[in-house]
């Protein structure tokens, strides 16, 4: 695996995950909702979720769902619901961020639940699963150790997501100051809406056949 590998892998991976999806919608909402330093956690979780997907490919799970309809639906229909459930509850909020901005203080949540929120929604969607499994392996050469190969590109992700997923947390804490209440609680609920849209596509979505 060269330098020019590595660079493409990393250019096409950045697309990918700038490119608004659920991981990033998470990151924003919980830049905005609780601020940055805590919505740390959210990314932290999203990067193992990384890990999780990228080593299961490596060890043969994506090629399980690409090859079998029952596993694909239970996995596709755990995260279109939980995905929907994350949407409905911030459509639903009576203004965790209006909260917050008038007391001055995050919105009460804590860490833990802010990190396994984002790894949840992650290791639940089918597709990231079946993506890595068509993706990685265009990056990886044969007659080289594939272990070290996937671990280098695991960490490469990991790294670009965590980066853009910063950007969004950022971009939401510095956001919401400058918002009213009522402006705040309307960001709130796009990213639910966005959520439940995501959820939809996901839940339609079919597993690819030969």
């Amino acid at each position: 695996m060269d330098i020019f590998t590595l660079l493409a892998f990393a250019a096409v991976s950045f697309v990918g995950i700038a490119t608004p999806g659920p991981t990033v919608l998470l990151a924003l909402t919980n830049g905005s909702r609780h601020g940055l330093r805590r919505a740390m956690a959210g990314m932290v979780g999203a990067v193992l979720s990384d890990f999780v997907l990228i080593g299961a490919v490596a060890i043969g799970l994506g090629a399980l769902l690409a090859a079998s309809e029952f596993w694909f639906s239970m996995l596709k229909w755990v995260g279109a619901a939980y995905l929907a459930f994350l949407g409905i509850m911030l459509l639903r909020s009576k203004g965790a961020i209006d909260a917050a901005l008038q007391s001055g203080a995050p919105a009460g949540q804590s860490t833990f639940a802010i990190g396994l929120k984002s790894f949840m929604v992650a290791a639940t969607n089918p597709k990231g699963y079946l993506f890595f499994s068509a993706f990685l392996p265009q990056f990886i050469d044969p007659t080289q150790p594939q272990a070290a190969q996937y671990a280098l590109l695991a960490l490469i992700f990991a790294a670009l997501d965590f980066i853009i997923m910063f950007g969004y947390a950022f971009f939401g804490s510095q956001a919401v100051r400058f918002l009213k209440t009522s402006g705040a609680l309307w960001l709130e609920r796009a990213c639910g809406g966005a959520l439940l849209a995501l959820a939809g596509s996901l839940a339609f979505y079919r597993r690819a056949t030969a």
